[in-house]
C-alpha cells in the first residue's frame, strides 16, 4: 500500500545544495498548522527564521525568464511594503500625516507627544512576521518549485500532513473534544478544529487538502486507463482493473479529510471547498468531456453529488443554513464599520496590526455587545483599513495576477497540469473564503498554501524538457508528413536457359497436333 506514487523515488535523493532549501520548506509546510495555527508571536517567528535560512540555500539552477519576473513583481510588493511600514513606523514619515489622536491625547494630558502616523506606535514592526512568512514561503515555492519533481512532493507533503492533521482532528473530537492538543478548548465545543483555534480556518485546510487528495485521484485514476479519451460506458469495466490496494489508501484519505471538514460545521469553508472540487474536477476532466454539454453535465452531476454528500456528512452544516443563513448579520455590521475606517483613513490607513484598537470607535450600534472585534472577518477589508488603499489595490493586482499565470498553467500545460491546478484551486478557495473570514491571516494555513502558490506558478510555464520532447514530436510528425521522393523500382533480372531448336518449337507443334 502506497501514499504515493510508485515512480516518485523519494528516499533515493542525492546531496546537492538544494537539498537544505527543499528539506526545511517541507518541514515548515507540514509543521505550520500544528502549533495551534501558528497564530503566535514565537511560531511565526520560529517559521520565519527557518524560510529565511532556506532562502539563503535556495535552488536558482532551474529558474527562467518567467520566473524571474515573477520574483521581480514579489520584490516590488516587498518595496511597496516597506514604504508603508516606514510611513507608519517612522518619527519623521515623508509623506503619510500623522494620526489625529496624537494630538488629542497631547491636550488632553498636557504633555508634548511624538506623533506617528499610526495609531499605535511601533505596532507595524510586531505586525510584519506573518506577511513576511507569506512572502519568503511563496519565494521558496517558486525557486523550489521549478523542479517538476520538487513540486509534486510539494502536493505530497501538504495532502499528507492535512490527512493527518484531520485524522488527529477526528479522533480528538471523539476521545477528547474539550481539549486541543495540550490546551483546553474553550470555543467551538461541538465542531472539529482539528491543531486550528477557529474552525472555519480548519475547515477551509481540510477542505484544501480534500482538493488535493482529489486532483491527486483522478491523476494516478487517468494514468491506468488506456491512452484514449475516456469511453464513459466502459469506464466501470475499465476501473475494475485497478487494484483496489493501490487506491484505497488515497481514498481512505479523501475521506477523513472530508469528514473532518464536514465536523466543523463551518458553512463558508463546506461550501466553497465543495465548490472548489467541483470546478476542479470539470477542469481536470475537461478534455474528455462530450465537446458542448459535456461541462454542464459535469457541473451538475458535482453539484448533486456535494448536496449529498451536505445531506449524509454535513447535516449540521445545513442546519446552520436553514437557522442563519448564508452571513451574519454581526459581520456584515462590521463591515460596514470597516468601510468607515477606510473612509478616514485612506491611504495609509491606521496602522498593520491595529485593527482591534481601531474598530471601537466605529462599532455599529446593531453589533452585540458580546465579544471583542479583533479581525474584520475579510482580509482584503481589513488590509484596506491598516494599510491603505492604494498597498490594498496592489495586492488584490499581484493576486489577479496570479490567479491569471496559474489559470493560464491549467489549459497550457500537457503534463503536471495538475500543479497549477491544485493551486488555482485552493488559491480561489482561501481567497473567496478571506472575504468571509480571516483564513490567510492564519500562517497555519497561509504558510503551506503560499508555498504551493509558488509552486503553481513555477510550473505553470513549459519546462525545457517538456519544450525538447514537444520539439522532437512535431519535427517527427513532420518528418513522417514530408512526401518522400518516389524511386524507381529496380528492373527484373531476366535469366535465359539455353535450349535447342527442336525443344523451343516442341510445344507449339504439340499444339498443332
Amino acid at each position: 500500500m502506497r501514499l504515493w506514487p510508485p515512480n516518485m523515488s523519494w528516499f533515493r535523493i542525492r546531496w546537492s545544495w538544494s537539498l537544505p532549501a527543499t528539506f526545511i520548506l517541507f518541514f515548515v509546510m507540514a509543521g505550520a498548522p500544528f502549533p495551534f495555527g501558528s497564530t503566535n508571536d514565537l511560531s511565526i517567528a520560529f517559521w520565519c527564521l527557518c524560510l529565511g535560512i532556506a532562502v539563503i540555500f535556495a535552488p536558482t539552477r532551474d529558474l527562467r525568464r518567467p520566473h524571474l519576473w515573477l520574483l521581480a513583481g514579489i520584490g516590488v510588493i516587498v518595496v511597496a511594503y516597506a514604504f508603508v511600514l516606514h510611513e507608519q513606523l517612522s518619527d519623521h514619515p515623508w509623506v503619510a500625516p500623522f494620526q489625529p489622536i496624537w494630538k488629542q491625547a497631547a491636550e488632553l494630558l498636557g504633555v508634548p507627544i511624538a506623533p506617528s502616523a499610526s495609531i499605535v506606535k511601533n505596532e507595524a514592526f510586531f505586525a510584519l512576521g506573518a506577511p513576511l512568512a507569506n512572502i519568503l514561503a511563496i519565494v521558496l515555492g517558486i525557486t523550489v518549485g521549478a523542479d517538476r519533481d520538487r513540486a509534486r512532493r510539494m502536493l505530497w507533503v501538504i495532502a499528507i500532513s492535512g490527512a493527518a492533521y484531520s485524522l488527529y482532528g477526528v479522533l480528538s473530537f471523539l476521545i477528547e473534544p474539550t481539549m486541543i492538543l495540550w490546551r483546553d478548548k474553550t470555543a467551538y465545543l461541538g465542531s472539529v478544529t482539528g491543531t486550528f483555534i477557529n474552525r472555519n480556518t480548519a475547515a477551509a485546510y481540510f477542505g484544501s487538502c480534500a482538493v488535493i487528495w482529489m486532483l491527486l485521484i483522478l491523476e494516478d485514476v487517468r494514468r491506468r486507463l488506456p491512452e484514449r479519451h475516456i469511453e464513459w460506458r466502459r469506464l466501470s469495466l475499465d476501473l475494475r482493473t485497478i487494484p483496489p490496494k493501490e487506491i484505497l489508501p488515497q481514498l481512505g484519505c479523501l475521506l477523513i479529510c472530508l469528514m473532518a471538514m464536514f465536523m466543523t460545521t463551518s458553512r463558508a469553508g463546506v461550501g466553497l471547498s465543495l465548490l472548489a472540487m467541483i470546478v476542479a474536477f470539470t477542469l481536470f476532466l475537461r478534455k474528455d468531456l462530450p465537446p458542448r454539454t459535456g461541462i454542464w453535465i459535469s457541473l451538475g452531476s458535482g453539484l448533486a453529488v456535494a448536496l449529498g454528500l451536505l445531506q449524509l456528512l454535513g447535516g449540521r452544516v445545513s442546519s446552520r443554513f436553514d437557522s442563519q443563513g448564508l452571513v451574519d448579520e454581526g459581520r456584515i455590521e462590521a463591515w460596514k464599520s470597516t468601510l468607515r475606517i477606510i473612509g478616514n483613513n485612506p491611504w495609509f490607513g491606521t496602522g498593520m496590526g491595529t485593527f482591534q484598537w481601531a474598530f471601537p470607535p466605529y462599532r455599529s450600534p446593531n453589533i452585540s455587545i458580546r465579544g471583542v472585534w479583533d479581525a474584520a472577518h475579510s482580509t482584503p477589508l481589513e488590509l484596506a483599513s491598516e494599510v491603505g488603499i492604494p498597498m490594498a489595490l496592489l495586492v488584490a493586482l499581484a493576486w489577479a495576477v496570479m490567479l491569471l499565470v496559474l489559470a493560464r498553467g491549467v489549459f497550457t500545460r500537457r503534463r503536471d497540469a495538475i500543479i497549477p491546478l491544485a493551486a488555482v484551486a485552493t488559491a480561489t478557495l482561501s481567497l473567496l473564503h478571506s472575504c468571509l473570514d480571516f483564513t490567510l491571516q492564519v500562517p497555519g494555513y497561509s504558510i503551506p498554501f503560499f508555498a504551493l502558490f509558488g509552486a503553481g506558478l513555477a510550473q505553470s510555464f513549459r519546462t525545457k524538457e517538456g519544450r525538447a520532447m514537444a520539439e522532437a514530436g512535431a519535427t517527427s510528425r513532420r518528418g513522417e508528413g514530408i512526401r518522400q521522393p518516389r524511386t524507381q523500382p529496380r528492373a527484373r533480372c531476366l535469366s535465359f536457359t539455353k535450349v535447342s531448336r527442336f525443344e523451343a518449337v516442341a510445344s507449339f507443334t504439340k499444339s498443332l497436333e
